[in-house]
Protein backbone atom coordinates (compact mmCIF):
# COMPACT_ATOMS: atom_id res chain seq x y z
CA UNK A 1 0.00 0.00 0.00
CA UNK A 2 1.39 3.62 -0.84
CA UNK A 3 1.75 6.13 1.60
CA UNK A 4 -1.43 8.21 0.53
CA UNK A 5 -3.63 4.47 0.86
CA UNK A 6 -2.08 4.99 4.86
CA UNK A 7 -3.51 8.71 5.66
CA UNK A 8 -7.04 6.79 4.59
CA UNK A 9 -9.43 5.43 6.81
CA UNK A 10 -12.43 2.91 6.17
CA UNK A 11 -15.72 3.11 8.19
CA UNK A 12 -19.60 2.24 8.31
CA UNK A 13 -21.20 5.14 6.48
CA UNK A 14 -24.32 6.37 8.13
CA UNK A 15 -26.79 6.35 4.96
CA UNK A 16 -28.70 9.90 6.53
CA UNK A 17 -25.09 11.46 7.36
CA UNK A 18 -23.00 10.49 5.20
CA UNK A 19 -25.40 11.00 2.18
CA UNK A 20 -23.89 13.77 0.50
CA UNK A 21 -20.25 12.63 0.59
CA UNK A 22 -21.02 8.67 -1.04
CA UNK A 23 -23.49 10.94 -3.49
CA UNK A 24 -19.81 13.10 -4.45
CA UNK A 25 -17.41 9.74 -5.05
CA UNK A 26 -20.58 7.73 -6.94
CA UNK A 27 -21.63 11.08 -9.46
CA UNK A 28 -18.14 11.89 -9.85
CA UNK A 29 -17.03 8.21 -10.80
CA UNK A 30 -20.02 6.65 -12.29
CA UNK A 31 -22.37 9.55 -13.56
CA UNK A 32 -19.13 12.32 -14.35
CA UNK A 33 -16.24 9.85 -15.25
CA UNK A 34 -18.42 6.75 -17.04
CA UNK A 35 -21.69 8.34 -17.98
CA UNK A 36 -23.80 6.52 -16.16
CA UNK A 37 -27.63 7.62 -15.70
CA UNK A 38 -28.58 9.07 -12.48
CA UNK A 39 -31.47 6.99 -12.26
CA UNK A 40 -29.56 3.92 -13.07
CA UNK A 41 -27.09 4.71 -10.38
CA UNK A 42 -29.14 5.66 -7.64
CA UNK A 43 -31.55 2.87 -6.61
CA UNK A 44 -34.07 2.18 -4.07
CA UNK A 45 -31.63 -0.37 -2.49
CA UNK A 46 -29.55 1.98 -1.41
CA UNK A 47 -31.53 3.11 1.91
CA UNK A 48 -31.46 -0.47 3.06
CA UNK A 49 -27.57 -1.02 2.40
CA UNK A 50 -24.45 -1.07 4.60
CA UNK A 51 -22.44 1.80 2.69
CA UNK A 52 -18.81 2.05 3.86
CA UNK A 53 -16.98 5.09 3.03
CA UNK A 54 -13.22 5.94 2.49
CA UNK A 55 -11.91 9.39 4.16
CA UNK A 56 -8.50 11.35 4.18
CA UNK A 57 -7.24 12.73 7.88
CA UNK A 58 -9.20 15.73 6.83
CA UNK A 59 -12.94 13.45 6.37
CA UNK A 60 -12.86 14.08 2.51
CA UNK A 61 -14.16 11.16 1.10
CA UNK A 62 -12.75 9.07 -1.56
CA UNK A 63 -14.31 5.87 -2.03
CA UNK A 64 -17.04 3.93 -1.15
CA UNK A 65 -19.21 0.55 -1.41
CA UNK A 66 -22.30 -1.05 -0.50
CA UNK A 67 -23.40 -4.35 0.69
CA UNK A 68 -26.86 -5.74 0.28
CA UNK A 69 -28.66 -8.13 2.51
CA UNK A 70 -28.04 -10.92 0.04
CA UNK A 71 -24.08 -10.56 0.45
CA UNK A 72 -24.27 -7.68 -3.16
CA UNK A 73 -21.47 -6.24 -2.96
CA UNK A 74 -21.88 -2.87 -5.12
CA UNK A 75 -21.29 0.28 -6.20
CA UNK A 76 -17.46 0.72 -5.72
CA UNK A 77 -15.92 3.69 -6.30
CA UNK A 78 -12.45 5.46 -5.84
CA UNK A 79 -11.62 8.88 -7.03
CA UNK A 80 -9.12 8.82 -9.86
CA UNK A 81 -6.05 10.76 -7.95
CA UNK A 82 -6.85 7.54 -4.76
CA UNK A 83 -7.00 4.76 -7.90
CA UNK A 84 -3.99 2.11 -7.36
CA UNK A 85 -2.93 3.50 -3.37
CA UNK A 86 -5.05 1.02 -1.69
CA UNK A 87 -7.92 2.60 -1.31
CA UNK A 88 -10.10 0.12 -2.62
CA UNK A 89 -9.00 -2.91 -1.28
CA UNK A 90 -9.56 -1.22 2.14
CA UNK A 91 -12.99 -0.56 1.25
CA UNK A 92 -13.49 -4.05 -0.04
CA UNK A 93 -11.67 -5.70 3.51
CA UNK A 94 -14.15 -3.92 5.03
CA UNK A 95 -17.00 -5.05 2.93
CA UNK A 96 -16.08 -8.43 3.16
CA UNK A 97 -15.67 -8.20 7.05
CA UNK A 98 -19.20 -6.77 7.11
CA UNK A 99 -20.34 -9.78 5.23
CA UNK A 100 -18.61 -12.14 7.85
CA UNK A 101 -20.26 -10.20 10.40
CA UNK A 102 -23.55 -10.98 9.18
CA UNK A 103 -22.55 -14.61 8.78
CA UNK A 104 -22.98 -14.59 5.02
CA UNK A 105 -22.03 -17.74 2.98
CA UNK A 106 -20.81 -15.46 0.12
CA UNK A 107 -20.53 -12.35 -1.16
CA UNK A 108 -20.68 -11.68 -4.77
CA UNK A 109 -21.10 -8.56 -7.31
CA UNK A 110 -21.05 -7.28 -11.52
CA UNK A 111 -17.51 -6.43 -11.86
CA UNK A 112 -16.83 -4.18 -14.83
CA UNK A 113 -14.37 -6.26 -17.20
CA UNK A 114 -11.31 -3.47 -16.47
CA UNK A 115 -11.74 -4.34 -12.76
CA UNK A 116 -11.70 -8.32 -13.07
CA UNK A 117 -8.01 -8.68 -12.15
CA UNK A 118 -8.75 -6.28 -8.34
CA UNK A 119 -11.81 -8.59 -7.86
CA UNK A 120 -9.57 -11.58 -8.43
CA UNK A 121 -6.57 -10.83 -6.18
CA UNK A 122 -9.42 -10.35 -3.34
CA UNK A 123 -10.77 -14.34 -3.83
CA UNK A 124 -13.59 -13.77 -6.36
CA UNK A 125 -14.42 -15.86 -9.21
CA UNK A 126 -16.01 -14.74 -12.34
CA UNK A 127 -18.74 -16.96 -13.58
CA UNK A 128 -20.63 -16.70 -16.52
CA UNK A 129 -20.78 -14.92 -19.93
CA UNK A 130 -20.04 -10.44 -19.85
CA UNK A 131 -23.22 -8.69 -19.84
CA UNK A 132 -24.00 -4.70 -19.89
CA UNK A 133 -25.02 -3.15 -17.20
CA UNK A 134 -25.38 0.59 -17.69
CA UNK A 135 -23.77 0.10 -20.86
CA UNK A 136 -20.81 -1.33 -19.45
CA UNK A 137 -19.10 -4.31 -19.94
CA UNK A 138 -19.29 -6.63 -16.55
CA UNK A 139 -19.46 -9.98 -15.32
CA UNK A 140 -20.84 -11.86 -12.51
CA UNK A 141 -18.24 -12.58 -9.61
CA UNK A 142 -18.22 -14.66 -6.29
CA UNK A 143 -16.49 -15.68 -3.53
CA UNK A 144 -17.06 -17.84 -0.81
CA UNK A 145 -16.84 -16.72 2.71
CA UNK A 146 -15.32 -18.85 5.74
CA UNK A 147 -15.58 -17.23 9.68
Amino acid sequence: MSEQSDQIGVRIADWQHDLGAIRHVRDTVFVAEQQVDPDEEWDDADPNCLHVIAETQKCDAVGTGRLDITGKIGRMAVLKAYRGTGVGTLIMETLIEAAKDRKLPEVYLNAQTHAVPFYTRHGFVAEGEEFLEANIPHVRMRRQLTS
